[in-house]
This record gives structure tokens, sequence and C-alpha cells, in this order.
């Protein structure tokens, strides 16, 4: 397994699926989408790169976000110093969606 430091040109990615509460879905595309409450407080880090949101073809209540930053560094920098600001988010964010699940922390090409 390569470390960042081996990968010095990788960009640090994580990825989440959601199965969304229909109920919720304008809700859920505020709060995760472009321009969204959380891009806007990536934002507030240096190091964030971008987000994305898919919505999958075949059921239009799963999405998955996928979350760039330029190092893994910058990413855990951005926790330890938004973490209440993340948690609070998290929480008020929690009913919109009816599962959540990490898929994991990967190396962009």
């Amino acid at each position: 397994m390569s470390s960042e430091e081996d990968e010095p040109y990788a960009r640090y990615v994580y990825v989440w699926a959601f199965l969304i509460a229909p109920e919720h879905r304008a809700e859920f595309l505020r709060a995760y989408g472009p321009g969204g409450a959380w891009e806007a407080l990536f934002q507030r880090a240096d190091g964030f790169v971008g987000t994305l949101l898919l919505q999958d073809q075949a059921d239009p209540n799963r999405y998955l976000t996928i979350d760039r930053w330029r190092s893994a560094a910058a990413h855990a920098a951005f926790r330890t110093r938004f973490a209440a600001d993340y948690e609070a988010l998290d929480r008020a964010c929690e009913r919109l969606s009816t599962q959540e699940q990490s898929l994991g922390e990967y190396w962009e090409r």
C-alpha cells in the first residue's frame, strides 16, 4: 500500500453513498449539491478542490458524493479545524437520508 508521500501528484478523494428520503430530495440537493452547505463548509479550508454529486440512473434516490482535496493532510487539517461545524452540519443533514455509507478514500489520478 503506497502512502501519499509516495504519490505526490495524487489528490486525496473520499466517496460517500446516500439513499435519500424522497420527501427531502430538494433539501438534500441544496445541502450536498453545487454551492450547497457542505461545499460552503469545505471551501472555508485550504486545500479543498471540489465536490461532485452523482445521482444513480437506476435508482433516483441513490446519490454519491466525491469530495476532492489537494492532499490527505489538507483534509485532516480541515477536519481538525472545523470539527464542530462539520458535526453540526452532519447532524442537521442526518434526516435527509435513510442510509449513509462511506465507500472509502482514494488517490485521484
